[in-house]
């Protein structure tokens, strides 16, 4: 891609990841909510979401847009996921059909899909031979209101493609942590996206060409209940870890792994 890529709520840890990997592969805008603690090497901006002056200013001149700003926390309030997450995004798609934007990529969540697992998670589901898994194709069932703001971004997505052909990919993020996967936590093992990971499926979602997908953002975890088969066929999703090789934070080399 020739034409600058924004990429909002930069100072996230999904940023964070982002930038490590693809730093040099493209031309960078940033939008932060708040200064960054160091400058920048790309150009950035200043500003919130949910003001159309602010996103407007960041959007002018790109040609794709990632879009990760919002309030991140499961137990974000209404008054916050509304403004934050939901206005936000609908501004992000605004900004977009005005400046003839190509592409934009959602961040979406797991908890999209939360209250599927409330309903149909056994100790079972974490095994590598329980065939039970979510593939994007299924409708939402958030299980709290951050949810809800992440399941009413993936429609506002749809909408915007149909209406004015913006190309869409929702990414689910599973459980993202550097280093190595979450100790003592098997839900976290079998939803871990890696940082390498995360930054190559965002790369995917760039470079890939397609109309509008909902894909999970994981590693390719032995034990799993989401499925990353639509990443693979959509966008050329490779994914290179595996909760399972790792024991703790140490990662493991042989047939125990």
């Amino acid at each position: 891609m020739d034409d600058p890529v924004l990429l909002t709520g930069a100072g996230g840890a999904v940023g964070e990841a982002i930038l490590e990997g693809l730093e040099e592969d493209y031309y960078w805008k940033l939008l932060f909510h708040n200064p960054p603690a160091e400058q920048p090497n790309h150009e950035y901006h200043i500003g919130d979401v949910d003001n159309p002056d602010d996103v407007r200013e960041a959007v002018e001149g790109v040609g794709a847009i990632i879009h990760l700003a919002g309030d991140p926390r499961p137990e974000a309030p209404w008054d916050s996921v509304l403004s934050n997450n939901i206005d936000g995004t609908q501004k992000i798609y605004e900004a977009a059909v005005e400046a003839g934007v190509e592409k934009v990529i959602f961040a979406s969540s797991n908890h999209a899909v939360g209250s599927f697992e409330t309903d149909q998670r056994t100790p079972e589901m974490y095994r590598p031979e329980d065939d039970f898994r979510l593939d994007g194709t299924e409708f939402p069932r958030p299980g709290n209101l951050y949810g809800v703001s992440k399941a009413t971004g993936e429609v506002l997505g749809r909408h915007y493609h149909d209406k004015y052909g913006i190309k869409v990919c929702n990414i689910r993020i599973g459980n993202l942590t550097r280093g190595h996967p979450p100790i003592d936590y098997e839900r976290g093992q079998a939803m871990w996206l890696s940082y390498p990971d995360c930054a190559h499926i965002h790369q995917c979602a760039l470079e890939a060409d397609y109309e509008y997908e909902t894909v999970y953002g994981i590693s390719d975890n032995d034990r799993k209940y989401y499925s990353i088969e639509g990443a693979k066929e959509a966008l050329g999703y490779e994914p290179q870890d595996n909760s399972a090789e790792w024991q703790g934070d140490e990662k493991v080399v042989g047939p125990d792994a």
